[in-house]
């Protein structure tokens, strides 16, 4: 790999999206989300009314998925056969299905190739929850963004418009997400062991890509 790739993998909360879209600002390389190719492909079961759980299916259904990234204004949309979803794909009912869809070996094996394929052309800073541990094993700078619980409820509910939001859901939920992301057998949340852990809970966004850009510029 010829290729400068640094992961970020973490829960949700922890910040990852804004530390990975400044970082790789910072660095002048590409920001790729990969937590939107799985809601990408929830956002497309829910929308061909798909039964996920029934393995013919899904398998169906994933020869015939065309998800891929495009830049727009200098930012990377994703993409459907064609169709911008990037504005379709933050729901809560997305993000729950997202996380239980992902689970499925194949739909991983899926997204592989387009994680790697945009790896092989680009600097590129990964954002997501097996980045380090999977997807890019060898990667030159693996870091794992961590925040209490508490502290991650309370910025997601920050981040949502509707206005019968609820923290107490907000939080129950996202800790269903944790316990279901780490237990899963398949690519579970966890470290790489040679990831650089860092605690968002106290920390601002500035002060993470600080302390990641003085490793990575490390002499």
């Amino acid at each position: 790999m010829n290729t400068r790739i640094i992961t970020i993998d973490g829960p949700a909360g922890a910040g990852k999206t804004t530390v990975s879209r400044l970082l790789s600002q910072r660095l002048g390389c590409v920001h790729v989300d990969t937590g939107a190719l799985y809601r990408g492909v929830a956002f497309e079961i829910r929308q061909q009314k798909i039964d996920w759980e029934n393995d013919a299916a899904l398998e169906e259904f994933l020869k015939d998925l065309d998800l891929n990234f495009v830049i727009e204004k200098k930012a990377l949309a994703l993409m459907s056969s064609g169709r911008n979803i990037t504005n379709f794909i933050r729901t809560p009912d997305i993000t729950m299905l997202a996380s239980s869809s992902s689970a499925k070996p194949q739909v991983r094996a899926a997204l592989l190739d387009i994680q790697r394929n945009i790896a092989k052309t680009k600097d590129a800073v990964f954002e997501g929850r097996d980045m380090g541990t999977v997807v890019f094993p060898d990667a030159a700078y693996k870091f794992f963004l961590f925040a209490d619980l508490n502290v991650r409820a309370a910025r997601r509910y920050d981040e949502m418009p509707d206005e019968k939001k609820d923290i107490r859901r907000v939080q129950k939920q996202m800790e269903m997400r944790d316990d279901k992301d780490s237990r899963r057998k398949s690519a579970p949340l966890k470290p790489a062991e040679d990831a650089i852990k860092i605690d968002s809970s106290f920390l601002t966004i500035e002060q993470v890509v600080e302390r990641m850009i003085g490793i990575i510029e490390k002499p």
